[in-house]
Protein backbone atom coordinates (compact mmCIF):
# COMPACT_ATOMS: atom_id res chain seq x y z
CA UNK A 1 0.00 0.00 0.00
CA UNK A 2 2.87 2.26 0.14
CA UNK A 3 4.01 1.72 -3.47
CA UNK A 4 2.59 4.82 -4.67
CA UNK A 5 4.02 7.12 -2.04
CA UNK A 6 7.50 5.77 -2.23
CA UNK A 7 8.71 8.64 -4.48
CA UNK A 8 7.22 11.22 -2.07
CA UNK A 9 8.86 9.56 1.33
CA UNK A 10 12.73 9.43 -0.26
CA UNK A 11 11.76 13.24 -0.98
CA UNK A 12 10.86 13.69 2.25
CA UNK A 13 14.07 11.91 4.22
CA UNK A 14 16.29 13.10 1.58
CA UNK A 15 15.52 16.75 2.76
CA UNK A 16 15.14 15.57 6.30
CA UNK A 17 18.94 13.89 5.78
CA UNK A 18 19.74 17.26 4.46
CA UNK A 19 18.87 19.36 7.51
CA UNK A 20 20.50 16.57 10.06
CA UNK A 21 23.92 16.48 7.80
CA UNK A 22 23.98 20.30 7.41
CA UNK A 23 22.50 21.68 11.22
CA UNK A 24 23.26 18.23 13.47
CA UNK A 25 19.92 17.38 14.05
CA UNK A 26 16.34 17.67 12.42
CA UNK A 27 15.67 14.09 10.97
CA UNK A 28 12.81 12.79 12.72
CA UNK A 29 11.23 16.50 13.23
CA UNK A 30 11.32 17.37 9.33
CA UNK A 31 10.89 14.11 8.44
CA UNK A 32 7.53 13.44 10.37
CA UNK A 33 6.42 16.91 9.74
CA UNK A 34 6.87 16.36 6.14
CA UNK A 35 5.48 12.34 5.92
CA UNK A 36 2.05 13.63 7.87
CA UNK A 37 1.26 16.17 4.88
CA UNK A 38 -0.25 12.43 3.42
CA UNK A 39 -0.43 10.29 5.98
CA UNK A 40 -1.24 9.57 9.77
CA UNK A 41 1.63 9.82 12.48
CA UNK A 42 1.59 6.64 13.13
CA UNK A 43 2.61 5.51 9.51
CA UNK A 44 4.86 8.40 9.49
CA UNK A 45 6.58 7.28 12.74
CA UNK A 46 7.04 3.71 11.65
CA UNK A 47 8.71 4.55 8.62
CA UNK A 48 10.95 7.10 9.99
CA UNK A 49 12.34 5.34 13.19
CA UNK A 50 14.82 2.84 11.88
CA UNK A 51 16.63 5.75 9.54
CA UNK A 52 16.58 7.75 12.97
CA UNK A 53 17.55 4.87 15.03
CA UNK A 54 20.68 4.22 12.85
CA UNK A 55 21.91 8.28 12.18
CA UNK A 56 21.40 8.79 15.74
CA UNK A 57 23.54 5.80 16.33
CA UNK A 58 26.45 6.93 13.77
CA UNK A 59 25.78 10.27 15.96
CA UNK A 60 25.93 8.86 19.43
CA UNK A 61 29.80 7.51 19.05
CA UNK A 62 31.02 10.46 16.99
CA UNK A 63 32.66 12.37 20.04
CA UNK A 64 34.84 11.75 22.99
CA UNK A 65 32.01 12.52 25.72
CA UNK A 66 29.74 9.65 25.93
CA UNK A 67 30.64 9.02 29.28
CA UNK A 68 30.22 12.64 30.62
CA UNK A 69 26.84 12.29 28.79
CA UNK A 70 25.69 9.34 30.43
CA UNK A 71 26.72 10.78 33.78
CA UNK A 72 25.22 14.21 33.06
CA UNK A 73 21.79 13.24 31.53
CA UNK A 74 20.37 9.89 32.75
CA UNK A 75 17.52 11.14 34.51
CA UNK A 76 16.62 12.74 31.43
CA UNK A 77 17.14 9.13 29.60
CA UNK A 78 15.34 7.43 32.01
CA UNK A 79 12.95 9.69 31.82
CA UNK A 80 12.17 10.20 28.70
CA UNK A 81 11.96 5.93 28.40
CA UNK A 82 9.36 5.71 30.80
CA UNK A 83 7.14 8.92 29.34
CA UNK A 84 7.04 6.66 26.10
CA UNK A 85 6.22 3.75 27.94
CA UNK A 86 3.64 5.69 29.98
CA UNK A 87 1.66 7.20 26.72
CA UNK A 88 2.10 4.21 25.11
CA UNK A 89 -1.43 4.25 23.97
CA UNK A 90 -1.91 7.43 22.47
CA UNK A 91 -1.25 6.07 18.86
CA UNK A 92 -3.79 3.99 18.73
CA UNK A 93 -6.12 5.04 21.14
CA UNK A 94 -8.90 7.22 20.72
CA UNK A 95 -7.63 10.51 20.73
CA UNK A 96 -5.36 9.30 17.45
CA UNK A 97 -6.62 11.35 15.28
CA UNK A 98 -5.30 14.65 17.35
CA UNK A 99 -1.75 13.52 17.03
CA UNK A 100 -1.63 15.46 13.59
CA UNK A 101 -2.70 18.57 15.03
CA UNK A 102 -0.44 18.12 17.87
CA UNK A 103 2.85 17.44 15.73
CA UNK A 104 1.73 20.73 13.45
CA UNK A 105 1.88 22.87 16.92
CA UNK A 106 4.57 21.42 18.23
CA UNK A 107 6.89 21.59 14.87
CA UNK A 108 5.80 25.54 14.93
CA UNK A 109 6.54 25.97 18.66
CA UNK A 110 9.58 24.17 18.26
CA UNK A 111 10.56 26.38 15.40
CA UNK A 112 9.07 30.20 17.59
CA UNK A 113 11.76 28.98 20.38
CA UNK A 114 14.44 28.53 17.90
CA UNK A 115 14.04 31.95 16.42
CA UNK A 116 13.38 33.58 19.53
CA UNK A 117 17.02 33.04 20.97
CA UNK A 118 15.83 33.07 24.45
CA UNK A 119 18.60 31.99 26.75
CA UNK A 120 17.84 29.64 29.47
CA UNK A 121 20.21 28.61 32.14
CA UNK A 122 20.13 25.57 34.36
CA UNK A 123 22.95 25.17 37.53
CA UNK A 124 24.60 21.86 37.71
CA UNK A 125 22.86 20.92 40.84
CA UNK A 126 19.95 21.08 39.43
CA UNK A 127 20.08 19.60 36.18
CA UNK A 128 19.31 16.23 37.14
CA UNK A 129 16.00 16.88 39.02
CA UNK A 130 14.87 19.01 35.90
CA UNK A 131 16.16 16.79 33.56
CA UNK A 132 13.96 13.72 34.76
CA UNK A 133 11.14 15.87 34.76
CA UNK A 134 11.67 17.47 31.26
CA UNK A 135 12.19 13.31 29.98
CA UNK A 136 9.00 12.32 31.03
CA UNK A 137 7.13 14.89 29.63
CA UNK A 138 9.17 14.60 26.51
CA UNK A 139 8.35 11.00 26.26
CA UNK A 140 4.60 11.27 26.70
CA UNK A 141 4.84 13.58 23.82
CA UNK A 142 7.03 11.98 21.61
CA UNK A 143 4.92 9.14 21.99
CA UNK A 144 1.98 11.11 20.94
CA UNK A 145 4.23 13.16 17.88
CA UNK A 146 7.20 11.13 16.83
CA UNK A 147 8.76 14.27 18.12
CA UNK A 148 11.78 14.42 20.66
CA UNK A 149 12.47 17.72 20.60
CA UNK A 150 10.05 19.74 23.34
CA UNK A 151 10.87 19.98 25.61
CA UNK A 152 14.37 18.42 25.60
CA UNK A 153 15.67 20.70 23.42
CA UNK A 154 15.71 23.76 25.43
CA UNK A 155 16.87 22.01 28.53
CA UNK A 156 19.93 20.45 26.99
CA UNK A 157 21.30 24.10 25.18
CA UNK A 158 20.18 25.52 29.13
CA UNK A 159 22.51 23.36 30.63
CA UNK A 160 25.73 24.86 29.28
CA UNK A 161 27.32 21.96 27.15
CA UNK A 162 30.23 22.52 24.58
CA UNK A 163 29.12 22.63 21.48
CA UNK A 164 30.93 18.81 20.24
CA UNK A 165 29.70 17.65 23.34
CA UNK A 166 25.81 19.11 22.57
CA UNK A 167 26.12 17.62 18.95
CA UNK A 168 27.03 13.97 20.50
CA UNK A 169 24.22 14.68 23.29
CA UNK A 170 21.67 14.86 21.11
CA UNK A 171 22.64 11.68 19.61
CA UNK A 172 22.78 9.91 22.80
CA UNK A 173 19.19 11.13 23.72
CA UNK A 174 17.47 10.67 20.65
CA UNK A 175 19.07 7.13 20.32
CA UNK A 176 17.35 6.40 23.57
CA UNK A 177 14.01 8.25 22.56
CA UNK A 178 13.80 6.53 19.26
CA UNK A 179 14.92 2.85 20.68
CA UNK A 180 11.95 3.45 23.06
CA UNK A 181 9.54 4.94 20.54
CA UNK A 182 10.57 1.66 18.41
CA UNK A 183 9.25 -0.44 21.31
CA UNK A 184 5.96 0.91 21.57
CA UNK A 185 5.60 0.88 17.15
CA UNK A 186 6.25 -3.27 17.76
CA UNK A 187 3.75 -3.51 20.76
CA UNK A 188 1.54 -1.56 19.08
CA UNK A 189 1.72 -3.89 15.64
CA UNK A 190 2.61 -0.64 14.07
CA UNK A 191 6.23 -2.11 12.42
CA UNK A 192 5.20 -5.09 10.26
CA UNK A 193 6.75 -6.49 7.10
CA UNK A 194 4.43 -3.35 5.04
CA UNK A 195 7.42 -0.80 6.54
CA UNK A 196 10.06 -2.51 5.18
CA UNK A 197 10.28 -1.40 1.71
CA UNK A 198 9.37 2.20 2.38
CA UNK A 199 11.98 2.10 5.49
CA UNK A 200 14.49 1.06 3.26
CA UNK A 201 13.75 3.64 0.79
CA UNK A 202 13.81 6.25 4.10
CA UNK A 203 16.99 4.92 5.07
CA UNK A 204 18.68 5.26 1.80
CA UNK A 205 17.40 8.75 1.11
CA UNK A 206 18.09 9.98 4.79
CA UNK A 207 21.50 8.88 4.60
CA UNK A 208 22.51 10.58 1.04
CA UNK A 209 21.05 14.07 2.55
CA UNK A 210 23.22 13.33 5.31
CA UNK A 211 26.16 12.97 3.08
CA UNK A 212 24.95 15.94 0.77
CA UNK A 213 24.34 18.58 4.01
CA UNK A 214 27.79 17.37 5.23
CA UNK A 215 29.47 18.68 2.35
CA UNK A 216 27.94 21.61 1.84
CA UNK A 217 27.47 22.67 5.68
CA UNK A 218 31.45 24.60 5.07
CA UNK A 219 29.70 26.12 2.01
CA UNK A 220 26.43 28.05 3.78
CA UNK A 221 25.81 30.92 6.06
CA UNK A 222 24.73 28.86 8.98
CA UNK A 223 22.28 31.22 10.74
CA UNK A 224 20.85 32.29 7.92
CA UNK A 225 19.87 28.41 6.57
CA UNK A 226 19.01 28.14 9.69
CA UNK A 227 16.63 31.16 10.02
CA UNK A 228 14.49 29.87 6.77
CA UNK A 229 14.81 26.51 7.69
CA UNK A 230 12.86 27.74 11.27
CA UNK A 231 10.18 30.01 9.51
CA UNK A 232 9.61 26.98 7.00
CA UNK A 233 8.88 24.67 9.72
CA UNK A 234 6.81 27.26 11.47
CA UNK A 235 4.68 27.44 8.28
CA UNK A 236 4.33 23.65 8.20
CA UNK A 237 3.37 23.17 11.27
CA UNK A 238 0.26 25.49 11.26
CA UNK A 239 -0.26 24.06 7.96
CA UNK A 240 -0.69 20.11 9.80
CA UNK A 241 -2.74 21.92 12.34
CA UNK A 242 -4.80 23.87 10.27
CA UNK A 243 -5.81 21.01 8.04
CA UNK A 244 -6.04 17.79 10.59
CA UNK A 245 -8.18 20.57 12.11
CA UNK A 246 -10.50 21.28 9.88
CA UNK A 247 -10.72 16.95 8.64
CA UNK A 248 -12.31 16.88 12.60
CA UNK A 249 -14.84 19.19 11.78
CA UNK A 250 -15.62 18.31 8.30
Amino acid sequence: MFDSTLPFIATALLLAGFVKGAMGLGLPTVAMGLLAVSMPPAQAIAIVIVPAIVTNIWQTFGGPYFRDIIRRLWPLLIGTAAGIWLNAGSLTGPYARYTTIALGLLLALNAIIGLSKLNFSIDRQNEKWVGGIVGVITGMVSAATGVQVIPSMPFMQAIGMEKDELVQALGVFFTVATLALAFNLTTAGLLTAATALPGAVAMAASFAGMFIGQAVRTRMKPDLFRRWFLIAMIFLGLYLAGSALLKIHA
